[in-house]
């Protein structure tokens, strides 16, 4: 979770990298995972920091399609909708997740930041369609059914 006071913890990840501008986009993967999203407030002050521009850190952000300039929840699902998955009924997988978490295609974060979904061109693992991860973690071969019994179980364990 972002928090106002993120100077520290910032000037930790570009120290880590030696201040060094050349190195902009290892700093930002950094921040990424710390935050689970690129917040304005910390682009400007990495750039600022590192005197870079405003622009050309956004550019970098926004190029990229693994940054984010939306929050995202703790647990980070991406479903496979390329072609394996899709002929193998990915979009059911897809339907029920909406229905569990009670999200939609204009609403892909939960309300308690706990689960994003996203729909990706592949994941790279045709042969195991159709496919999702969690975390980075792959599911293969995943049915309505067995997504619906996973989200469950990560419930669960969240509240232990």
């Amino acid at each position: 979770m972002f928090e106002v006071n993120f100077k520290e913890k910032v000037d930790e990840i570009i120290l880590g990298h030696n201040s060094d501008k050349k190195k902009i986009i290892s700093i930002i993967q950094e921040v990424q995972r710390e935050y689970h999203y690129l917040p304005e407030e910390v682009l400007v002050y990495i750039a600022d920091t590192l005197d870079i521009t405003h622009s050309k850190i956004y550019g970098i952000a926004t190029f990229y399609e693994n940054f984010s300039l939306q929050e995202k929840g703790e647990n980070i699902i991406k479903i496979c909708d390329g072609t394996a998955c899709h002929v193998r009924d990915s979009i059911p997988i897809l339907q029920a997740i909406y229905k569990e978490l009670d999200l939609n295609d204009k609403k892909n974060t939960t309300d308690d930041m706990k689960f994003t979904v996203e729909t990706v061109s592949c994941l790279g693992a045709c042969g195991l369609a159709p496919v999702i991860t969690i975390n980075d973690v792959v599911y293969p071969k995943v049915t309505p059914e067995s997504v619906v019994k996973l989200l469950k179980n990560i419930k669960m364990e969240a509240t232990v």
